[in-house]
């Protein structure tokens, strides 16, 4: 893709989000090219549909979370780099909750397609859960079913309006704490 057209894209999906947060799904391709300064047609180009761009929002965000795991893969603490991208997915998934919601009660499902992003992201957890028990920190029995049932049932907390910051943090240290070897 040219870079004015990767600008692009990037500008729509960001208005994207703007548009979808204050208009909920009612929010029109129309504003979603105001909002980025673009043509209608440039959307066009990009989303054919507004589902087609409710998505790449989501697998864009999902891009960018599994990105920032690549820093971690050589960090000196192993321990610290997997509890550092566990609690990010977290925070990811608090922050993004009103995102998510929207496009769900639309009947959309965010994740259609995205097969080769949650296999992404699977081999990145994967990657740090295994430095870290090669490196002695992390229990050898845990296996990853157990560490997405874990993030899953958390996230899913975290997205409560009930937890804050602070709740967010104890309620991860006391999960780190069980991962951790003894």
């Amino acid at each position: 893709m040219r870079t004015d057209a990767q600008r692009n894209r990037a500008k729509v999906l960001a208005a994207a989000e703007v548009v979808l947060a204050r208009d909920g799904t009612a929010g029109s391709m129309r504003a979603v090219a105001q909002e980025a300064g673009v043509g209608l047609g440039t959307i066009y180009r990009h989303f054919p549909t507004q589902e087609a761009l409710y998505q790449a929002i989501v697998s864009e965000r999902t891009r960018d979370l599994i990105d920032e795991a690549e820093p971690l893969m050589s960090a000196t603490d192993s321990a610290a780099a997997f509890f550092d991208f566990f609690a990010r997915i977290i925070k990811h998934s608090a922050e993004k909750k009103a995102l998510y919601e929207v496009i769900r009660a639309a009947g959309l499902d965010p994740t259609v397609d995205m097969d080769h992003v949650v296999r992404d992201m699977r081999n990145a957890i994967e990657k740090l859960l295994t430095r870290a028990q090669e490196a002695g920190t992390i229990r050898q029995s845990l296996r990853i079913p157990e560490v997405f049932a874990l993030m899953t049932a958390t996230a899913r907390g975290a997205e409560s309006d009930s937890w804050n910051d602070e709740l967010r943090s104890r309620t991860l240290a006391v999960i780190f704490d069980g991962m951790r070897q003894v």
